[in-house]
């Protein structure tokens, strides 16, 4: 199994966008995001599509093309980020159903789909509490 990346990946270029608009920057480039994700412009800008449907960017076109923050980094919570790119449950069930003649088998779906439950509200939780103000601060203390 692996672990999905595009929670980090959307928090690295809305944390990117609002440091580099700090620095007087008008807009960035997806190509500029890429490079300090060390990834493709193609993820990078499917991904601020994704986030701009969510209404946390802009994308401006022509002269002076890129993206630019809708709010503050302190007014976006990873939960909403969360929201805008990783639309499934954090857990799945069986991609069959479990033999239902077994004891485990018939009640392993319904025993973790309640587990599955309280996991995702405390994850949801948190991330609610955490805004992208706090990843960029945790980000600059790292140096």
């Amino acid at each position: 199994m692996s672990a999905n990346s595009r929670l980090t990946i959307a928090a690295h270029a809305l944390a990117w966008i609002g440091l580099y608009q700090r620095q007087g920057h008008p807009v960035a480039t997806s190509e500029q995001i890429a490079d300090s994700a060390n990834t493709n412009p193609v993820v990078i800008r499917r991904l601020l599509g994704e986030l701009r449907a969510a209404g946390l960017v802009e994308s401006h076109r022509g002269a002076g093309a890129g993206w630019t923050l809708t709010r503050e980094l302190a007014q976006i919570t990873l939960l909403e980020v969360y929201d805008a790119v990783d639309t499934g449950p954090l857990f799945a069930l069986h991609r069959g159903t479990p033999n239902q003649g077994c004891v485990v088998g018939h009640g392993i779906q319904p025993a973790m789909t309640n587990i599955y439950a309280g996991v995702e509200e405390t994850v949801r939780e948190e991330l609610r509490k955490t805004t992208l103000e706090d990843v960029l601060q945790a980000v600059l203390a790292a140096r």
